[in-house]
């Protein structure tokens, strides 16, 4: 059986692609450029699951490639034919025992990056961490600095070296969060506050956005992210306090309509809108919150189902 063009090109195409991945061939995907200690942990654990896949997959390509050419239907051929040959336990234990010994390495190195990177758990720092609450909305998200006392729409500003501690939920349909460069995706939903610890270590500009279908304008779910000094982001918060106009309670109920949006920015909000949102389909779950900080969630919960 000859192969055909089409067939060597193929197979020249797979093995060029593989050889870019092993060779780190990585600046433009972003999830393995990464900008901050989640994602660069999250990189690793992605690069050593590949590598120990590889050993693998690999053998196996080049194995299927010599069998296929090596044993291939020609004119002449002179090799013994066995066809009573049924077993081999040298060969048994190697396609066996490597693949169980990989499954082995790869489920230890899992389950440790698992507990490492629990979303909830705090960054070690001697900074102390800056609060972002998230509500995704269609088509776009908010953010609100309950700290700053300011809130933004797609477009979220963070200090470098500074955790930051999102607390997300949604006002529309399940959405995702996810900043490929900052860490993974963690989902927002209605009647959960889901919380998620992220970090930039060096200034520069990043790409945000929502991660699951929802709908229309689901690709312009995007946000701009800034990562600056904190000189810097005090002076953004100074100028939004002094220049944009507050957000109130009706105008987060037009933010909340289905439509896209630019950017805008609010010199304050409503005190507990965030928690009103959480609550507003009813029961709430907070994934992550300390006791302390559940007692204070469900103070601020009382206060707003007061407030209705």
């Amino acid at each position: 059986m000859k192969l055909s063009k089409a067939y060597k090109r193929l197979a020249a195409v797979l093995m060029f692609g593989m050889l870019l991945l092993i060779t780190g061939c990585t600046e433009n995907i972003v999830v393995l450029n990464p900008k901050g200690p989640i994602a660069e942990q999250q990189r690793d654990l992605m690069i050593t699951s590949t590598l120990l896949c590889f050993i693998v997959i690999i053998p196996v390509l080049i194995m299927t490639a010599v069998i296929v050419w090596r044993y291939r239907d020609r004119e002449g051929r002179k090799a013994k034919y066995t066809p009573r040959w049924e077993h081999s336990t040298k060969l048994e234990i190697i396609w066996w025992g490597i693949p169980i010994i990989v499954i082995l390495v790869l489920a230890v190195v899992t389950v440790k990056a698992t507990y490492a990177l629990e979303p909830s758990k705090p960054l070690a720092s001697e900074q102390e961490p800056i609060t972002v609450q998230v509500t995704s909305l269609n088509w776009k998200w908010l953010f609100q600095y309950p700290e700053q006392g300011i809130a933004t729409v797609n477009e979220l500003k963070i200090p470098e070296d500074v955790p930051i501690r999102f607390e997300i939920t949604a006002d529309s349909p399940m959405n995702s969060f996810w900043i490929p460069q900052l860490g993974g995706q963690m989902y927002a939903m209605s009647g959960m506050a889901m919380t998620l610890y992220l970090q930039a270590d060096e200034q520069g500009e990043y790409w945000g956005s929502g991660a699951n279908f929802t709908g229309t304008h689901f690709g312009d779910m995007y946000f701009d992210v800034e990562a600056t000094s904190r000189e810097e982001f005090d002076e953004w918060v100074k100028g939004i306090k002094d220049e944009s106009p507050p957000l109130s309670l009706e105008g987060y109920k037009q933010l909340a309509e289905p439509a896209t949006s630019e950017v805008q920015t609010f010199s304050s909000f409503p005190e507990g809108l965030f928690e009103m949102t959480v609550t507003k389909y009813g029961a709430s779950h907070n994934h992550g919150l300390s006791w302390e900080d559940a007692q204070k969630f469900e103070l601020e919960e009382t206060k707003a189902g007061q407030n209705k």
